[in-house]
């Protein structure tokens, strides 16, 4: 029942090392991640050795719902399980094999992450598997394709690995993937009358980008409760479309914003939500600081997960409208980071590195300004660095050990 498919080219992933590290400790391994990231083409590549069979298949998991026990038992040696979502409670079998037989590496789970799926791992899986996220392409997986594109181009294209691997049309892709994601996942998970108004809110949403969150605010524009948003906003954390950005409060005796802030996963999805055709038009869209701020928080995002580690990122802003766009907690510190659009640098970027500076934290470091011009220097100790010229990637810069 397992099958063998041509592996399309794909550029190396960074998490590949983390995958191999978890499965020499772990019996299993499950990759997470949103739809399209990579997860079955990495876990095929990193263990070629290891049959694939994929629960989408409706033939399999029929198969699997009639007898799980004889279903798993056809691969004694181990087995790569793609699509796990689509049975969750095919893991409490797997749990009674990975007991009798707790080899390392046994077994590879990918799936696309779902709160039943998330349930069963952590009542059948816990302390079996190792639990890794993979999001699309970094900047720094991308350089395998050849020189990063404009600002503008990589706003719009986003990061999702067939549109670069396949030169697919980035509009066409993130129509369908917008299509098959509102029709398929959002049933599966919530209970929408009207998909259109939840259309209508993914698209406010991204209009929102890189805003501190107001749920009321959100409610009377797309005419359903706060709760709905709510519960609407965990269902797209849930499944990997938005990523949060908490406030950083501790240890700052001034009144700080504690809500936190929403960013695309892809900034891709977001640009296309916009209505946004051409690259072109980024230039001089008003949303362009929102989209390549977004952008490069993704890539922060990234930079923890690829390593097996828990985002430690953070923003501030206080309630006299100082803020830092990022904060990131790195092994000397806490890294503030400006995010400007601008290819042209100004003084005035430096403004909320200087107020951060002045909160005497003791673990602040003078910290960096990105933006999108070519000059790499430094300012009163700040560096003045553009994050798709980074030669080691974020993975150097923001060193976690």
């Amino acid at each position: 029942m397992s099958q063998t498919r041509p592996r399309p080219p794909t550029a190396p992933r960074s998490l590949e090392a983390e995958l191999h590290a978890s499965a020499r400790e772990y019996p299993v391994v499950t990759i997470l991640g949103p739809r399209q990231s990579g997860k079955s083409t990495l876990a095929r590549t990193a263990f070629p050795g290891h049959p694939w069979v994929s629960l989408e298949d409706p033939d399999v998991r029929l198969a699997a719902e009639t007898d799980p026990r004889g279903f798993l038992g056809q691969w004694p040696d181990g087995v790569i399980l793609d699509e796990v979502q689509r049975l969750p409670q095919l893991l409490s079998y797997l749990q009674g094999m990975v007991d009798r037989a707790p080899a390392p590496g046994k077994y590879l789970l990918t799936g696309s992450h779902q709160p039943a799926l998330q349930e069963a791992i952590a009542q059948s899986l816990a302390g079996r598997t190792a639990v890794l996220t993979l999001w699309p392409f970094s900047c720094t997986e991308l350089l395998h394709y050849g020189p990063l594109p404009s600002a503008s181009e990589l706003l719009f294209k986003g990061f999702y690995p067939r549109v670069h691997q396949a030169g697919l049309s980035a509009h066409r892709f993130y129509a369908n993937y917008l299509q098959t994601y509102v029709e398929r996942d959002v049933r599966a998970l919530i209970r929408v009358r009207d998909l259109g108004v939840f259309q209508k809110f993914l698209v406010l949403l991204a209009g929102r980008t890189g805003q501190v969150i107001n749920h009321a605010a959100l409610s009377n524009d797309v005419g359903v409760s706060a709760t709905t948003i709510r519960d609407w906003v965990s269902v797209l954390k849930a499944s990997f479309l938005v990523i949060e950005l908490q406030p950083y409060f501790q240890n700052i005796q001034k009144r700080v914003i504690k809500s936190s802030k929403l960013y695309f996963s892809d900034v891709g999805l977001a640009t296309y939500l916009l209505g946004i055709t051409q690259p072109a038009q980024l230039d001089r869209d008003p949303l362009r600081g929102a989209l390549y701020e977004n952008m490069v928080i993704a890539e922060a995002v990234k930079r923890f997960a690829n390593a097996g580690r828990v985002p430690a990122l953070y923003f501030y802003r206080d309630n006299h409208g100082n803020e830092v766009d990022l904060l990131v907690r790195t092994a000397a510190g806490l890294h503030p980071v400006e995010i400007k659009s601008s290819a042209t640098f100004t003084t005035d970027f430096l403004k909320g590195l200087r107020h951060w500076q002045g909160l005497g934290l003791v673990d602040a470091l003078p910290g960096t300004v990105f933006y999108n011009g070519e000059l790499a220097h430094q300012v009163l100790g700040v560096r003045i660095e553009n994050p798709l010229r980074l030669r080691g990637g974020f993975a150097d810069y923001f060193p976690l050990n």
